[in-house]
């Protein structure tokens, strides 16, 4: 039997519309007026899901966010994971990516795209700040483009005054798009919010930015007919029969302020194995005994200086790896296995020597997109994953590349997959949360 909740994807024409911005504020008023709200993020993005988290866990309640990817994964993953995370609760948001039709290839793997396999309406942000009737057009043209797709209202961003959104107003019910309110311009919360998710560390004031993102976001924008207009009728959740049992094995995963980029269904993968324990590379001064470690991404540059100066944990990851031990790091946790890191303004921070290259945050440039990952030894089985950063590899010794990497149109990329005895290193962030290969070869090394 079908149930009725609250669940819509958050969307908007481009990138910085205010899609964050308005989803941590729902979120965490929705959970204010006692509902347990599920948060999920559309595409590889691992930074919204920590704060989608935090906005959504309240009154004793804790929520998970969820990465929904249908590049990196199938679409039926996409719908396994957002039924079974929203059996639990009674709304579920999900924040787009980019603008609405936006994908890897055209609208392969967009907001739209996930809209749609989840048959969830669309609530779409329109930064409207230098903007009146022309909103009409804009809008007619998000909802007749795909015609499977619900675009139930909008929300118009940086709006300084009632009579401005009372054009704006006007010109979405010309377009057949409900208008639900809009978001005067508010310096404080632009400002905080940008520095969201650069600072990592526990004691980072993130709650009262989400709460004064709350506090705006209610003012203006009609609550009561946002939930009203995206109540769907979702499937039950059929859960698949679990044994209980699961590997005897024990896998230590890196997580503190400088490692921390972890896709959730990655860990659910690797608890099957066994269980994990986690450790800091920052505070901990003893490497948990283990079968294998992993080094997430991070900011490992913003804490070089404490990760270099913790040398009994350098010297225990570096023994444990030149010894043998299965480990595999991907970008901030590559970079802290490399022999040092280079801080912009020069400083030169010993690391863990694993690998013979030096990384460096000097005179970079963005490296971002999806990846397609074929190991030489596994040429059948073909794995993805997301590349993002600004640091680069400034010296690099002789160095085993074990695999053939591509981009979302199946160009060749120059991104090595290091290998060093049992131990496996990359800027990519692979997501192994559907198919299983990649630790099962990890576990075969």
């Amino acid at each position: 039997m079908e149930v009725i909740k609250t669940a819509f994807l958050l969307a908007a024409p481009s990138s910085g519309s205010g899609k964050t911005t308005l989803t941590l504020a729902l979120l965490r008023l929705f959970a204010e007026r006692g509902l347990t709200v599920q948060p999920f993020k559309c595409g590889p993005d691992y930074l919204d899901t920590r704060l989608h988290s935090l906005a959504a866990s309240w009154g004793g309640k804790s929520r998970t966010g969820i990465n929904l990817d249908t590049f990196m994964a199938s679409k039926e993953h996409a719908q396994k994971l957002f039924y079974r995370y929203s059996s639990d609760a009674d709304a579920s948001i999900v924040e787009g990516v980019m603008g609405l039709f936006d994908g890897a290839e055209k609208s392969e793997g967009s907001s739209a795209e996930i809209a749609t396999t989840l048959g969830i309406p669309v609530i779409m942000v329109v930064n409207a700040q230098s903007m009146a009737y022309s909103a009409a057009p804009l809008l007619y043209g998000f909802r007749t483009f795909d015609p499977r797709l619900n675009l139930a209202g909008v929300i118009f961003n940086q709006v300084n005054s009632l009579s401005h959104y009372r054009y704006l107003e006007a010109a979405a019910r010309d377009a057949g798009v409900e208008p639900l309110g809009y978001l005067p311009h508010n310096k404080a919360v632009a400002i905080s919010q940008r520095h969201l998710g650069l600072d990592t560390s526990t004691g980072y004031g993130r709650e009262g930015v989400i709460a004064a993102m709350a506090e705006h976001v209610k003012k203006t924008v009609d609550i009561e007919r946002l939930l009203e207009i995206t109540k769907v009728a979702l499937p039950p959740f059929d859960p698949v029969f679990v044994s209980g049992q699961k590997g005897d094995r024990v896998i230590a995963v890196a997580r503190d302020a400088a490692f921390n980029f972890i896709y959730h269904e990655n860990l659910e993968a690797l608890s099957e194995y066994g269980d994990i324990v986690f450790f800091s590379p920052l505070d901990d001064k003893r490497l948990p005994k283990a079968d294998m470690v992993y080094l997430a991404g991070g900011y490992p540059e913003l804490y070089a200086e404490q990760l270099s100066a913790n040398g009994a944990m350098r010297q225990q990851i570096a023994s444990y790896c030149r010894n043998g031990g299965v480990a595999y790091a991907e970008c901030g946790g590559m970079m802290y296995l490399g022999r040092a890191i280079t801080l912009k303004e020069g400083t030169v921070l010993p690391m863990c020597g694993v690998f013979d290259f030096d990384t460096t945050m000097q005179d970079g440039k963005l490296s971002l997109g999806y990846r397609k990952v074929v190991l030489d030894d596994r040429p059948a089985v073909e794995f993805s994953g997301h590349e993002f950063h600004y640091s680069r590899v400034s010296r690099q010794g002789e160095l085993q590349n074990i695999a053939a990497v591509k981009n979302a149109r199946g160009e060749s990329i120059e991104t090595p997959v290091f290998r060093a005895k049992n131990t496996i290193a990359s800027y990519i962030h692979l997501y192994w949360g559907e198919n299983r290969f990649f630790p099962n070869y990890l576990f075969t090394l």
